[in-house]
């Protein structure tokens, strides 16, 4: 696990030396915000993946970890231009993008379908789901 390398191996000061503080320091994060968001990192890291091992607070240390992930994302998106285009364009054009899997099935299936299992047979029939009207 990468918590296990960050906190027994690097250690969390050089780690936060050398991927938060040396890199952004000539962003608008504050260094005072970067000290401590570098070396807790690793330790959320590292308690939360094994809390979902065990299976123990999964909730919340899946939620903990959506927000690193959020954080790490960002940070990137400082740094490399790459990202200030490319997670937009993941992000808010699902339901347009004519290239995605949602996309392609949406123009195959104009009407919402359901396949149902008939009885001894066991052959499947479709059945068409009528939208629902309100009178």
């Amino acid at each position: 696990m990468a918590g296990v390398h960050k906190v027994f191996i690097v250690t969390p000061q050089v780690y936060a030396r050398k991927l938060f503080l040396e890199p952004y320091q000539h962003t608008w994060i504050p260094h005072f915000l970067l000290w401590p968001l570098g070396v807790g990192i690793p330790f959320l890291e590292l308690t939360a993946s094994w809390l979902l091992v065990a299976g123990y607070l999964r909730r919340a240390a899946a939620i903990s970890l959506g927000f690193l992930l959020l954080t790490v994302t960002y940070g990137h998106a400082l740094l490399e231009p790459l990202f200030n285009v490319l997670l937009p364009t993941l992000a808010l054009s699902v339901v347009d993008d004519p290239w995605s899997i949602d996309g392609v099935l949406a123009r195959r299936k104009p009407e919402k379908t359901r396949e149902l299992a008939s009885g001894a047979n066991g052959r499947l029939e479709r059945a068409v789901i009528a939208p629902r009207t309100h009178s």
